[in-house]
């Protein structure tokens, strides 16, 4: 977290640890805020990658899981860094900035990912710089996502001292949206916010994530995952039409030959234990064997958690899925906001 920014963000009454925002003051209200009203929040706990270079986009689209044509200045792309054996390393999102390509994801994995994909630049025109520190973000959901947008505009076009050219809007689902600026003019630009909208820690995005069933995968499940088992090709994460990359051939046969056993679903748990990403799910068709993984979790306005988990579909259609153990807490199954291909 840019510490100019910590300052700031500290002098607004945040509570931060390891550079992300636990909260204003009130969980629970912020929790709440969330689940009807406009809410804002720092996404320093997401890290930012750029790649330049004339050949930075010829160079992803042969690394990642989607197709980097679709992306530009307006339209985000989902997707996924695999291994060769097909297994996620990180899921992101991804959009153009002037001539580059910036990558989004949990900054705790930035570092070791720019590590393994600087691996096969070899003699590539590439270059990638972390800049997580360089761009404030704040994420802005609820039912005055169109009025804010409209009154950044309007500030925009005329011109106005607190809203200045270097800021940006990436829309990243219904009614959410990310404010992108610099940390010169991120101040004004976190009061003009505020006056429509309320600050709420990292987990109330978080949980948005979750409802909106986008999956992070974080180092606690790196390698566990195939694209699909985390739902990457219902929103738009996985290409099957665009050329080589790691792991391509398994997804690929995954995809054509039907023989994915493993979905994310969208679950809540009531329990007051504290839960993990990664930590292991069971059913009783599969005895001692793990039925499954927690993707994601963050608490739930309702009480208790609401998470991603990654589960034998079998399981699913016979049996009470259950967190840590057979006599632990029964995961309730809820809809997710897409249709999951067949």
């Amino acid at each position: 977290m840019n510490s100019d920014w910590q300052t700031y963000l500290c002098n607004q009454h945040a509570v931060i640890l390891n550079n992300c925002v636990l909260h204003f003051g009130d969980i629970s209200a912020e929790l709440s805020d969330t689940q009807n009203k406009t809410i804002m929040t720092d996404l320093s706990h997401r890290g930012l990658i750029q790649f330049s270079g004339d050949d930075a986009k010829n160079f992803l689209q042969s690394q990642l899981s989607c197709d980097i044509r679709e992306i530009s200045s307006e339209i985000a792309q989902y997707g996924g860094y695999c291994t060769s054996k097909g297994r996620i390393l990180a899921s992101f999102l991804l959009w153009q900035k002037n001539q580059g390509v910036i990558m989004q994801l949990p900054a705790s994995l930035v570092a070791s990912t720019i590590k393994r994909l600087s691996l096969y630049i070899l003699r590539s025109k590439v270059q990638l710089t972390d800049i997580s520190n360089a761009w404030i973000r704040i994420g802005v959901a609820g039912p005055n996502i169109s009025v804010l947008t409209a009154e950044f505009c309007k500030s925009a076009n005329n011109s106005n001292p607190v809203i200045d050219k270097e800021i940006s809007m990436l829309h990243v689902a219904n009614n959410r949206m990310e404010v992108i600026t610099s940390i010169e003019n991120a101040p004004a630009v976190w009061e003009r916010l505020k006056q429509n909208a309320n600050p709420v820690g990292a987990a109330c995005w978080d949980w948005l994530d979750i409802q909106s069933g986008i999956p992070i995968i974080l180092p606690e499940t790196q390698e566990a995952f195939l694209p699909q088992m985390i739902n990457l090709d219902a929103i738009g994460g996985v290409s099957f039409k665009k050329g080589c990359y790691p792991g391509q051939e398994i997804v690929a046969r995954t995809q054509y030959l039907g023989k994915l056993k493993r979905r994310m679903f969208l679950v809540h748990l009531t329990t007051t234990e504290t839960i993990k990403a990664g930590d292991a799910l069971y059913s009783a068709d599969m005895v001692d064997q793990s039925c499954g993984n927690i993707v994601n979790i963050a608490p739930s306005p309702c009480g208790g958690y609401d998470a991603l988990a990654v589960i034998q579909q079998s399981s699913v259609n016979t049996c009470n899925i259950h967190w840590q153990s057979l006599q632990g807490p029964t995961l309730k199954i809820k809809s997710l906001p897409y249709t999951l291909p067949v």
